[in-house]
Order: C-alpha cells, then sequence, then structure tokens
C-alpha cells in the first residue's frame, strides 16, 4: 500500500493480544522492524514468535505503560534493537466494566493510569528517539466510547479515551516543530480475545447495531494506524479516524433494519 515504512522501527505498546497484537502484525506485513511491550514478559515473547513466524521482524519487551522508567527502557531497547525508533503506537489499555455506583477508586485510578497516564508517559519516553528519527509518527489508539458515545459500565474508560484526544491535540503543537504528528484511531466494537469475555449475546447484539453487520477485525485497526505512520501522511496531525463499521451513524437499529 505505501512503499515509506520498510525498515522503520515501531514500537506497539499492549501488543501482546487483541487490537495491539492486530497492529503489531500489520506493521510487520508492511516491513517494519516492530517491538512489541506487555506488562509479562513471556506473554510479549510468545506473540513476537508468533508474529515472526509469519515472516515479520519482531521483539518483545515486558515494560509497564504507568511506569516512566520502565517505559525509557523499553524506548532504549527498540533503539538497541532495531537501530532507532521511529513509530510509536501507544495502544495499552484496558476496560474493566463496572458502574458508577460499584466502582472503587482503585479501579478508576487504574484504569486513569493505565489507559490515559501510560499514553503520556509513554510519549515522553519515546520522544528522543523519535526527534531523531526524521520521520516521527505517534498513534494513540482512543475509542469510540468516550469521545463519541457512551456505554454503561464504562465511564472510567471513556473519560480516559476522551482525555487521550484532549492529549493528542496539544501534544501534536508541541512536536511539530521537530516534525512529529500524533494522530489517533478510534474502534469501534473490535473481535478481541476481552470483547469475548463479556459473551456471545454481547457480540451479537453489537454487531446487529453496526450497519457492516459484523465486528471489526484487529487489522482494521492495524491499517488506519499504518497511514497515519506513512510518509505520504506528513501532513496530518491532531487528527481522529473512526474505524466502527458504521456504527455511529444510525440513530437506531430500526434504521439499520430499514436500509
Amino acid at each position: 500500500m505505501f512503499s515509506s515504512l520498510k525498515n522503520k522501527s515501531v514500537l506497539v505498546t499492549g501488543g501482546s493480544k487483541g487490537i495491539g497484537k492486530g497492529i503489531a502484525r500489520v506493521f510487520a506485513e508492511a516491513g517494519c522492524k516492530v517491538l512489541i511491550t506487555a506488562r509479562h514478559e513471556n506473554v510479549a515473547k510468545e506473540a513476537a514468535a508468533e508474529l515472526s513466524k509469519a515472516g515479520g521482524t519482531v521483539a518483545a519487551f515486558a515494560a509497564d505503560v504507568t511506569d516512566y522508567k520502565s517505559m525509557q527502557a523499553a524506548a532504549d531497547f527498540a533503539v538497541k534493537t532495531h537501530g532507532g525508533l521511529d513509530i510509536l503506537c501507544a495502544n495499552a489499555g484496558i476496560f474493566p466494566q463496572v458502574k458508577i455506583e460499584e466502582m472503587t477508586d482503585e479501579t478508576w485510578d487504574i484504569t486513569v493510569d493505565t489507559n490515559l497516564k501510560g499514553t503520556f508517559l509513554s510519549v515522553k519516553a519515546c520522544l528522543p528517539a523519535l526527534k531523531k528519527s526524521g520521520q516521527g509518527r505517534i498513534i494513540i489508539t482512543s475509542s469510540i466510547t468516550g469521545p463519541v458515545t457512551g456505554f454503561p459500565g464504562w465511564t472510567h474508560y471513556g473519560a480516559t479515551k476522551a482525555g487521550q484526544l484532549g492529549f493528542m491535540r496539544t501534544a501534536c503543537m508541541e512536536l511539530a516543530k521537530f516534525g512529529i504528528t500524533v494522530n489517533a484511531v478510534l474502534p469501534g466494537n473490535i473481535a478481541t480475545e476481552g470483547l469475548a469475555d463479556l459473551g456471545p449475546d454481547y457480540e451479537n447484539t453489537m454487531a446487529a447495531s453496526i450497519p457492516l453487520k459484523r465486528l471489526g477485525r484487529v487489522e482494521d485497526i492495524g491499517y488506519a494506524a499504518l497511514y497515519f505512520a506513512t510518509k505520504e501522511a506528513a501532513y496530518v496531525t491532531g487528527q481522529t479516524i473512526i474505524v466502527d463499521g458504521g456504527q455511529i451513524i444510525p440513530e437506531s437499529i430500526e434504521a439499520i433494519n430499514q436500509a
């Protein structure tokens, strides 16, 4: 699709499963050198080995996005292993479902720390290497939940995902002088391990509310991120792409059924 990404160095946080793993796969298939991070080294290595078998150049590193020194170590490892760092996919996130009345301070804090503070720390840790790249790219995995829609049980998650876009819009101004762009992909309902945990009834209900009548694939998010990372997208910054199969468009399920 694009020729400008071959041999580019990419760091994907939360890259051992779900959307992160899909993003890593897409970048590896595009000829990039990919480093995936996860909190547990064995999980990261298993995912890297799987993606490498498909022909990609994929390494693994244990890192916690809520810890700045940990993310500095990950960025340093990417530079050492792949000769630099050109692209950060700030993807790591959690979404424990709990309504406001039952939510504890601890659940709120860990969600904000992982999803929102984790984005900030990942970006800050990778900045020195991205500034040297000459084609620095930051792609944030946000969500339609929060910036566009809401869902019971995800007030904390939605707040972090909306917060990521606020961070993005100022970060893109601060980093423009270094030639670094900052953009975000907003997934709708994507078929992942986490979504599967919510049960088949949830999946079927969600698919029925989507004009394309199916959940998205993790690679669908990867392709959107891939565009933002290209040389061809050098003049695109502070922007979002919604990848949701048209989910946010209909006024109701009846509108879909009458189409």
